[in-house]
């Protein structure tokens, strides 16, 4: 099985990969080739173009999920500061601020 896809190199150059189940547990080969420059920013990965509406190519996400998509593409290119938390515990209590605020 092989797997394509594109990714943005963040600043800080470190990915984060969650692996597939039909990827079976062992040795693989990553690879990493520079995109096609003729491919823009616009352009549709392979991923979302497979779940983009053939017909009125609309993206299956509400606004809420785009801005979550939006915030995540920003951390990985570097516009906004990612922010790392030392435990789960941390991670939790800073979602609780955030609620209830």
């Amino acid at each position: 099985m092989t797997i394509t896809q594109t990714v943005t190199i963040p600043a800080s150059r470190r990915l984060t990969i969650d692996v597939p189940r039909e990827i079976p547990a062992g040795a693989v080969i990553l690879t990493f080739t520079p995109a096609s420059e003729q491919m823009s920013a616009d352009d549709d990965c392979p991923i979302c173009a497979k779940y983009r509406d053939p017909e009125t190519g609309a993206l299956p996400y509400n606004a809420v999920t785009l801005a979550a998509m939006q915030e995540a593409e920003d951390m990985i290119s570097g516009k906004k500061p990612c922010i790392w938390y030392q435990s789960p515990e941390d991670l939790i209590d800073a979602l609780k601020k955030e609620i209830d605020r």
